[in-house]
């Protein structure tokens, strides 16, 4: 009877036997879903929620977190900072799916971001100096204890600010050159260290530093442009990129030492080494009474400047790497794409996370303004898509920090 029933069926649906519907996610075991799902791109976790019952249960899983943290890595997202204001909510590029992305509030009303690491941002308030760890993916966040007060050389003034490592630091560079200290905060013991006196690194003394005669490192230096403007030499820099730093690992006798790159009001490139506890301070790439805008960045583990300068009516934008004592230049913006740059008076602010290098550039007139995307392996350059709000008009980025988006990272 029953193969009667079958031989039946299968003549019905011209000799085609019914197969069983296909299964689904619903269908796999609590573990694997999670599984699956820890790979979804980051931009779907808040979604996962609203799809089905099962998800739901899934994304409150507290394994689920531990899913997450298999997941080696994930492609970075660039927490964006507009020109005036802040967007409501912050927003994020996200390199791998090229969208932008809502992230959480920053933790404060006036905190601004000033350096991130792995999946955090530290942010501090200008008014008051206080220091808060976020995961803008997230939204949770946590107070630092008050840095120390003090240093042997008086009361000194913050210089730079650095986060590195996991569990992670974060460092302050304070006072003026040559007289650095350094204070660091360590997330594992939830304290702070030092402040304690950097000292410069003898063999990378150089005779045409500021330090080693000429213009000192307190001093401006005057000159006009081509504009015919009176330009100083001393930057100013926004709230955002005030104490702007990268860490690159040393290259030194392979110790795995960490150095911090930043700009000295002046425009040179400083190198801490926050292990060695010493410093020097790198030559410069463009004389000083050239007028350009340079930024740090890392990428792969290298420390770069990024040069923005005029030269033989157009401007280039360049990518230099500090390397057996001088600059070597690893990579160019295309001469139709920089040109674009040439008389705007424009300034660069850049960022790097992996092999990706983004240059968010601002004009005086907005007529130049754009964020940039290369590939420094490769030196394969492009213009970032614009990010349109609510209103139809196209939102102006001055700067960027990056991150790597994750649930499981905790402040």
């Amino acid at each position: 009877m029953e193969l009667g029933l079958e031989a039946s069926m299968a003549a019905a649906s011209g000799g085609r036997k019914r197969r069983c519907p296909p299964r689904g996610l619903g269908d796999l075991h609590d573990d694997v879903l999670e599984r699956v799902l820890a790979r979804l791109p980051p931009a779907s976790f808040f979604r996962l929620r609203a799809v089905c019952r099962a998800w739901r249960a899934a994304a409150a899983s507290p394994t689920f977190l531990d899913a997450c943290g298999r997941v080696p890595s994930r492609d970075p997202w660039f927490l964006m900072l507009p020109e005036s204001g802040r967007p409501h909510p912050p927003l994020a590029f996200d390199a791998a799916e090229r969208s932008w992305n809502p992230c959480r509030a920053a933790p404060g009303a006036a905190a601004v971001p000033v350096a991130s690491s792995g999946g955090l941002v530290l942010y501090r308030a200008p008014a008051t100096g206080e220091l808060v760890v976020g995961n803008p993916l997230t939204g949770a966040s946590r107070t630092l204890p008050a840095p120390p007060q003090g240093a042997a050389h008086g009361a000194p003034q913050l210089h730079a600010i650095a986060m590195y490592g996991s569990p992670y630091r974060v460092a302050l560079f304070m006072g003026e050159l040559p007289h650095l200290t350094m204070a660091v905060f360590d997330s594992s013991r939830d304290s702070w260290e030092g402040p304690v006196d950097l000292s410069r690194r003898p063999e990378d003394v150089l005779p045409d530093t500021p330090s080693q005669g000429g213009a000192g490192a307190d001093d401006t230096v005057y000159f006009l442009s081509k504009s015919g403007d009176v330009v100083a030499t001393n930057m100013q820099r926004s709230a955002s990129k005030q104490y702007s730093s990268v860490v690159a690992p040393s290259d030194r006798d392979d110790d795995g030492h960490t150095v911090a790159y930043f700009l000295s009001h002046s425009g040179t490139v400083v190198a801490c080494d926050t292990a060695r506890r010493t410093f020097a301070e790198l030559p410069r790439i463009l004389p000083v009474y050239f007028e350009y805008s340079i930024d740090v960045v890392a990428c792969n583990g290298a420390a770069y400047a990024v040069v923005l300068a005029e030269y033989l009516d157009t401007a280039s934008l360049r990518v230099w790497e500090f390397a057996g004592g001088a600059w070597r230049q690893v990579g160019a913006m295309p001469p139709a794409m920089s040109h674009a740059f040439y008389g705007r008076k424009a300034d660069i602010n850049c960022v790097g996370h992996g092999d990706r290098l983004m240059v968010c550039v601002s004009s005086g007139d907005g007529e130049a303004n754009g964020c940039f995307m290369c590939d420094v392996s490769s030196n394969q350059w492009e213009e970032l898509p614009k990010c349109v709000n609510g209103d139809g008009d196209v939102n102006e980025f001055l700067a960027a920090f990056s991150f790597e988006p994750r649930l499981e990272i905790a402040v």
